[in-house]
């Protein structure tokens, strides 16, 4: 039953041996820093305590307690359990569990400790500090990866929650044959999260894998929280860092084209009972249906835009290659070092920033080499895994500009612990958009993380150069591969020493 604070009996629930079935109140949560006015008393056949499901329930609904009373085998009551909740500031469990006694020797004074309470909560929200960053928790399914393929997964997902500049409070594994088609974890796990997300006080839940429009809405509707994927977060990371027209563009066209299938109808509670046929469409419908059309409407309006901005790139291509002015574009995996290896070469100040996606919108800088030689070198959006498909037709008016290269300066970060895996993840994309033919130089980048000779002990088994493009290392012979691979049949053996020097203040 639950009781109401006057001590009168509010409602009245029969369950079955393992669960009871609450009444719907809607939205489950009361207000910040007040409870729900309930305490709900149930009974446990077994005498099992209170079970994860009961202090889940008090978590949501926000109950005043709950309390559970084991049934004896004679009818009579057994040791009573009790819970409420505790302001997170005082304790991070957030839930306090009283002993054990009989319902005889309960001594507490429930008017006085209810104010008690809510006195608290109410001081821990009032007291805490209002912070602009997302306080969010990370969810991974191994689905079957190794635990060391989930380690680095996770990591990964850590290090686009920073660039989204999301504060992480927690992370959830779990080892799954493969994810659960309504909401991704299992039913536990599920209980688990809902028990996190209120303990620390978090905004939303971010999930490494991306999420069905129907996964989506039953996590969404079960955590009342905000939901993200990993396509989702990469996507808003984009967003906040376009900076051109163009790149805008491109992002808010990713962004409802991934939205689109994912609108949902959400009519609400009165308009359950509408039947179908004529004069049974209700609002919520006839609303969802406008919001669909106007996003179509949208899409359409930014692809021709984006053919226009695709017209003016193949326009200025076409006037750069009548110049005959050789072009050099840096890719690679996102946060491997090319926009500070663009600097490096070029003594200029693109914006450099230790985060994923720094560089979003593409650069082009001319470099000068020895010689009297002189050719453009660009600097483009980085690459990562499992890149969303939207993300990659969105912005293949940006990576058309490699088309023109004449070579590909793919650079890795030599310091990661699974370089194999991100060199082919940037083959992957090349290859997904006809690229895999220009030739490339692999640059190991960021050798100054390694111990002495490491760098250039990987860069000559992945047959590369190793350099530190912070510390200026390694850009001289880097230089000299790339114009012997430029102009080849202009450049003899004898000068290729001369060359190397010159190619130092270049």
């Amino acid at each position: 039953m639950l009781v109401d604070r006057r001590g009168t009996v509010a409602h009245v629930m029969v369950g079955g041996p393992n669960s009871i079935e609450l009444p719907d109140w809607g939205r489950l949560r009361a207000g910040e820093g007040r409870l729900r006015g309930l305490r709900c008393i149930h009974t446990h056949l077994s005498n099992e305590g209170l079970t994860r499901d009961d202090l889940t329930d008090l978590l949501l609904l926000r109950l005043d307690a709950m309390v559970s009373v084991a049934a004896q085998e004679d009818g009579l009551p057994g040791l009573a359990y009790i819970a409420s909740l505790e302001p997170t500031v005082r304790s991070h469990k957030g839930i306090d569990e009283h002993e054990p006694v009989h319902p005889a020797r309960i001594d507490i004074d429930f008017q006085h400790f209810i104010r008690e309470l809510e006195d608290d909560l109410a001081r821990s929200v009032q007291g805490r500090e209002v912070e602009a960053r997302d306080r969010a928790i990370l969810v991974s399914v191994t689905a079957g990866r190794s635990a060391h393929e989930l380690e680095l997964h996770v990591d990964e997902l850590r290090e686009l929650a920073r660039a989204a500049d999301v504060e992480i409070c927690d992370v959830l594994t779990q080892n799954r044959r493969q994810p659960d088609v309504k909401t991704v974890v299992g039913r536990g796990k599920l209980q688990d999260l809902m028990i996190m997300a209120f303990q620390n006080d978090v905004d939303l839940v971010i999930f490494d894998q991306d999420l069905t429009p129907t996964q989506a809405r039953n996590l969404s509707e079960r955590l009342e929280l905000r939901v993200l994927d990993r396509s989702q977060l990469i996507l808003d990371i984009f967003a906040g860092r376009a900076q051109t027209r163009d790149g805008q563009l491109q992002v808010e066209l990713a962004q409802l084209k991934y939205r689109l299938p994912r609108l949902a109808q959400r009519a609400d509670v009165s308009l359950s009972r509408l039947g179908a046929g004529i004069g049974g469409r209700g609002p919520g419908e006839t609303k969802l249906e406008v919001d669909r059309r106007r996003v179509r409407d949208r899409i359409n309006r930014l692809e021709r835009e984006t053919k226009k901005v695709m017209q003016q790139r193949e326009q200025r291509r076409r006037r750069r290659n009548r110049r005959g002015v050789p072009v050099l574009s840096i890719v690679g995996y996102t946060n491997a070092g090319k926009s500070t290896l663009l600097r490096a070469l070029t003594q200029s100040d693109p914006f450099v920033e230790d985060k994923m996606f720094a560089t979003l919108d593409p650069m082009s800088r001319r470099l000068r080499f020895p010689r009297e030689r002189e050719v453009i070198i660009t600097d483009t959006v980085g690459f990562i895994r499992d890149l969303p498909p939207e993300l990659v037709a969105a912005f293949h008016a940006t990576l058309e500009e490699l088309r023109d290269a004449s070579l590909l300066l793919h650079v890795v970060d030599a310091s990661a612990p699974d370089i194999e895996r991100r060199i082919e993840a940037v083959q992957e994309v090349l290859e997904s958009i006809d690229l895999g033919h220009v030739p490339q130089l692999l640059i190991l980048n960021q050798i100054d993380r390694l111990p002495p000779g490491v760098g250039e002990a990987i860069a000559r088994r992945h047959d590369g150069i190793a350099v530190s493009a912070l510390k200026n290392q390694g850009l001289r012979e880097l230089l000299v591969r790339a114009e012997e691979i430029l102009w080849a049949s202009d450049i003899d053996g004898s000068e290729l020493s001369e060359l190397g020097l010159e190619a130092e203040g270049a």
